[in-house]
């Protein structure tokens, strides 16, 4: 009689859960587990748990960055309810992935809590109850903390099941098999006693077989000296062998964790192709040549070793530059050629040497130049550029020269035009111009460019809400047109232009809630939600709707309450909390409470304090912490407790050493120069402001209360309207409804009526 498989019904035998710092770990297991086999006696076997398969594929393991996505995914929610069992890489990386928390509290949810399983890999568990050593921490909050009748997580503790590969402790390879004994049902010591038997088996066969092929390739070598043909022909087949040396013979000897003989395998393959002359066989093998030594190089990034790893793209590049001098005219060549500079840049990158990183990415950019006068709408060739220009275009920016990374980023948007101009129907180049226009408009708004800030995000706007309208059923796209949308209104505000501001800012509200409707538990459109709620609420109250406003800031502080009792971990919720308390206590301050917006703009205070102190040059931070202790200020009725706010404040901007051209920085400045009395020192800030054309409602306030004349910039309000007027082919409901309107009569800068 069959057996019936009680968990037929799952697609993948196991999810795998981790943080991309971890991806290498992340590989590793994926492969071990897809390509191990069950040993022949235990298949069949009937557990607790079911019957034994023969093989554990599939294995799921999102290969995607969720770090810079906004949410799971549908694709990741399927797989994790899909999943027989979810295995957790804990580190301290994962420990503090937001991405990794949500996957273990989905799985959870799903009523399959005691089929998750643990890899520990770095730091120490549970580290967060040890004095002193929370940084060390690996296990996410959801492991360690069961969830109540709600399906959130309580204040009971949990212990995973856990495998530990730690030096020191089960290592790699009995890890593995613990982790698999969970998997099976089975027990650890019969399986790994079954394991040691086939390994040794396969140690031998392995063993006999790279003897095998290093005689092989001797030989071979051997016999290159008797005639030149004969030579290259027998020299090909010597470097297929050590191909699969590489390739398939590396991969047999990882699943028997024989990591010295595949170093030694490896080094051996280094050497031999060191001491070939790139001019000695014909270019198909020089192209094998190049292709090994730059694999050599990826699996020894991949496992940490950046001086080897750049050992082997050097040479790579030796040989691809041969090869591409050799053939100017072919695109093809001299694409490898760059991206092989590119692996050499990114290990620079990796190691810190930004000067050097920049310097092999430009050469791989100018050994480009010819093939795009050659060939300018190949899309191979475009896309290699841009993502170069992105890669420069960020070192600069992290060396601070900001000017540069505009001109870089600014020849990226041209290209990325170009590049979905060459390939139309390739919908994953459609959004990389708005990528950067992105780029371009956050540079544009720290260097204190207003106007150029608003036009990039406007065209970002434009072209996200055209691939969202193209595509209504991709909710990842409409939440990053949604994103967008909120930075133009909340940008477009700063001018003074609430109308449109608003308009946005209320489209995102409204995506946002439909998102959280689609999928409930999904944290990512609540937090989006509470967030755009309180900076809604800031515009309706400036705009005199104080009950839309008080409704709008009580939901956002709701929803963040709610998900910080979730994951009081969470730096960005814990900020984001604070600035929906900071509207609130505006908006106690605005009716009348004084003592409520002291209370909780105290309280924003705090938590800020504490995140600027473990993130000093954070902007978000910083400007959040600042607007926070400028409004306590206001609150107080002491003088002095007054003027210290003030004055730390601005010292807290002063500390800052990137972005000090930005208007809200400047703002800030203002406010707390003009509460202490000092309206001289504010005088060019203000004419700085006025320059930039910024407009925020809430600065106007304070002038007025101030009494300071500060006029609209007309020049600055015509070029706003033109930059807003609706395109052609953008959807009717993301077109703002009206122009920003123009109060100026004329166009002058601004002055105070005592004369400073």
């Amino acid at each position: 009689m069959e057996h019936t498989h009680p968990v037929s019904q799952f697609r993948y035998r196991a999810f795998i859960s981790y943080s991309h710092s971890d991806d290498a770990w992340a590989t590793w297991l994926h492969k071990a587990l897809e390509t191990w086999r069950v040993p022949s006696r235990l298949v069949g076997t009937i557990t607790a748990h079911g019957t034994i398969p023969r093989r554990l594929h599939p294995i799921f393991r999102d290969r995607d960055e969720l770090a810079s996505a906004t949410d799971l995914g549908r694709t990741v929610n399927a797989a994790l309810a899909q999943s027989e069992n979810l295995i957790v890489i804990c580190s301290p990386a994962s420990a503090a992935s937001r991405w990794v928390n949500e996957e273990v509290l989905a799985f959870k949810r799903l009523g399959r809590g005691g089929r998750i399983f643990c890899l520990i890999v770095d730091g120490e568990p549970n580290a967060t109850d040890l004095p002193g050593r929370a940084a060390e921490e690996s296990f996410c909050p959801a492991l360690r903390f069961a969830l109540d009748a709600n399906g959130q997580p309580s204040v009971a503790r949990t212990e995973p099941i856990a495998a530990d590969a730690r030096p020191g402790k089960d290592g790699r390879a009995n890890a593995k098999l613990k982790l698999i004994a969970g998997m099976l049902d089975v027990g650890f010591d019969a399986l790994k006693q079954r394991e040691q038997h086939r390994q040794l088996r396969r140690l031998a066969i392995v063993a006999a077989l790279a003897v095998a092929i290093m005689a092989v390739t001797a030989v071979l070598a051997t016999f290159a000296v008797i005639a030149r043909h004969d030579a290259e022909r027998r020299q090909k087949q010597a470097e297929d062998l050590v191909g699969f040396m590489l390739g398939d013979l590396n991969d047999k000897l990882s699943e028997v964790q024989r990591l010295d003989i595949m170093q030694a395998v490896d080094d051996k393959a280094m050497a031999y192709f060191q001491s070939l002359p790139a001019t000695d066989v014909n270019d198909l093998a020089v192209v094998q040549r190049a292709k090994a030594l730059e694999k050599i190089g990826v699996v020894r990034q991949e496992s940490g070793n950046l001086p080897g790893a750049l050992d082997a793209f050097a040479a790579s590049a030796k040989l691809s530059a041969g090869l591409a001098n050799a053939r100017r005219n072919d695109v093809a060549r001299q694409v490898a050629y760059s991206r092989t500079l590119a692996y050499i840049g990114m290990v620079h990158w990796n190691q810190s040497d930004l000067p050097a990183a920049q310097d092999v990415f430009e050469a791989a950019r100018r050994a480009l130049r010819p093939s795009l006068a050659q060939a300018p709408d190949d899309p191979a060739l475009l896309e290699q550029l841009v993502f170069l220009d992105n890669d420069i275009g960020h070192v600069v920016e992290a060396r601070g020269d900001v000017d540069a990374a505009l001109g870089i980023f600014r020849e990226r948007l041209d290209l990325a035009n170009k590049l979905v101009a060459a390939a139309p129907h390739d919908d994953k180049y459609a959004t990389a111009p708005g990528d950067a226009h992105n780029d371009l408009g956050r540079l544009a708004l720290q260097q204190g460019d207003l106007a150029t800030a608003i036009a990039e995000y406007r065209a970002d706007n434009l072209i996200e809400s055209r691939v969202s309208a193209q595509n209504p059923r991709d909710n990842a796209q409409r939440q990053e047109a949604m994103r967008v949308d909120a930075i133009l209104g909340r940008t477009l505000a700063l001018a003074g232009d609430t109308g449109n501001g608003t308009l946005c800012l209320q489209r995102a509200v409204d995506v946002a809630a439909e998102l959280v409707k689609v999928d409930p538990n999904n944290t990512d459109p609540q937090e989006l939600l509470a967030l755009y709620d309180a900076q809604l609420a800031r515009l309706r109250r400036l705009d005199g709707e104080a009950s839309a406003a008080t409704a709008l800031s009580a939901q956002s502080v709701a929803i963040f309450t709610d998900l910080n009792r979730k994951d009081p971990s969470n730096a960005g919720w814990q900020r984001e909390f604070a600035e929906a308390r900071i509207e609130q206590a505006s908006e106690s301050l605005a009716a009348g409470h004084a003592d409520a917006a002291r209370t909780q703009a105290g309280a924003a205070v705090t938590a800020l304090e504490a995140l600027l102190a473990r993130q000093p040059q954070n902007s978000a931070t910083v400007l959040a912490t600042t607007s926070a202790k400028l409004l306590l200020a206001q609150t107080s009725s002491d003088p002095q407790v007054a003027a210290g706010l003030r004055d730390a404040a601005l010292n807290t901007l002063a500390t800052q050493k990137s972005g000090r051209d930005d208007p809200r920085l400047l703002a800030l400045q203002v406010n707390a120069l003009l509460g202490l009395g000092k309206i001289a020192e504010a005088k060019p800030l203000l004419d700085r402001l006025w320059k930039s054309g910024y407009r925020d409602p809430a600065l106007l306030m304070t002038l007025r209360r101030e009494h300071i004349d500060y006029p609209a910039n007309l020049d600055f309000a015509q070029r706003l309207a033109s930059i807003m007027q609706p395109a052609a082919d953008t959807p009717k409901s993301s077109r703002p409804i009206r122009a920003p309107p123009s109060t100026a009569s004329e166009s002058t800068t601004p002055q105070s009526k005592d004369g400073h």
